[in-house]
């Protein structure tokens, strides 16, 4: 369907990515290296459908919301304390710091970042669910995350409310493919089932390796695919989408469900939640338009932590505004399922 000569199959395919000029200190491939600048616009996405693709959603829902956590903390870091403590004594909001504190006398299982019931609970007031993804990775440059297997029983509570645990591959596990397996069965044991959802820490990527890799290490479907310094379509689309690998000039067996809009990326382009509530709305309105999917990641922490409380206000605007469109507001798992079944984008040259 793409012209394999045309700009839009560079984009499509991330040709810019394969020798990339420069990455940031994470080795990441940002925005502002990009020669494509409209990331507000899915150039690819548009143009497939005017070529006659019809994309279908479960009870004629026009379009689709992927929700999804990337669970980087579960309990507060000394950095989260300390910065929830200047700020509510600037605020004399005492209430709202306690609990950052009291879980440490209390025990961990009081921890105000196990927080995914509260989660699932402001999710369902809107008829939605949700997947979250978990470290299982025992390395991370920044300090020791978490143990899995302390929060077995929390797992189990969001499988039991019909939402997706799926695995937050580790901040060296992006091009690794033993980490990979190693993380996916740790979680797999903890959980009881197999995981087949992955999101990379840091959005730490390398095209087309990781694809590769995690084709290999059997998860079904990414949601890496997305820019820490910006929000929107990075590769042009706002369709799931099995990507092509340049190198060997065949599809990878995966289903890459693209990231639009980060709350950390979102917060700092922005300087209001008003203004961030605009951009959203645009990005939300642009994939109604083309019957989309648009993928939403926010951590958990911000729903527990005072300083990001707006963050949390914005997340329950953002789920509201998709209800009264209609929207299928769902997990990456059931997006999979669907898309796998249903939705087949006919995108590669012949």
């Amino acid at each position: 369907m793409l012209d394999p000569n045309s700009e839009l199959w560079e984009i499509f395919t991330r040709k810019e990515e394969y020798s990339p000029i420069k990455l940031d200190k994470h080795d990441r491939f940002n925005y502002a290296a990009s020669k494509y600048r409209n990331s507000f616009k899915p150039v690819v996405s548009e143009f497939l459908l005017s070529e006659g693709i019809n994309v279908v959603y479960p009870d004629n829902k026009k379009f689709a919301v992927c929700l999804t956590h990337d669970i980087d903390d579960i309990y507060p870091p000394l950095s989260h304390i300390l910065s929830s403590f200047l700020y509510c004594l600037k605020s004399f909001d005492y209430n709202s710091f306690m609990p950052q504190i009291l879980w440490k006398i209390k025990g961990n299982d009081h921890s105000p970042y196990l927080n995914f019931k509260e989660i699932m609970n402001i999710e369902q007031k809107y008829d939605a669910k949700s997947s979250f993804y978990f470290i299982t990775a025992k390395e991370d440059p920044v300090r020791f995350r978490y143990d899995i297997e302390e929060i077995g029983h929390e797992l189990g509570n969001i499988v039991d409310n019909e939402c997706e645990v799926g695995l937050h591959g580790g901040y060296y596990t992006y091009n690794s493919l033993q980490s990979m397996k190693e993380e996916k069965k740790r979680l797999e044991k903890t959980l009881g089932k197999d995981v087949i959802g992955y999101r990379n820490h840091y959005l730490r990527f390398k095209i087309p390796d990781t694809w590769e890799l995690l084709v290999k290490a059997g998860f079904k479907y990414d949601t890496t695919l997305g820019y820490d310094d910006m929000i929107g379509f990075r590769n042009g689309m706002c369709h799931p989408f099995n990507p092509y690998n340049l190198n060997s000039q065949e599809a990878i067996d995966i289903l890459e469900i693209p990231l639009i809009i980060m709350d950390g990326a979102l917060f700092s382009i922005t300087r209001s939640l008003n203004e961030a509530f605009e951009s959203c709305k645009k990005l939300i309105d642009t994939a109604e338009k083309y019957n989309g999917v648009i993928t939403l990641l926010w951590h958990n922490a911000p729903f527990s932590w005072p300083i990001r409380k707006n963050w949390k206000l914005l997340y329950e605007k953002i789920l509201k505004y998709c209800y009264d469109k209609n929207a299928w507001m769902t997990s990456g798992e059931e997006i999979y399922k669907w898309w796998t079944k249903e939705c087949k984008l006919q995108i590669y040259p012949s």
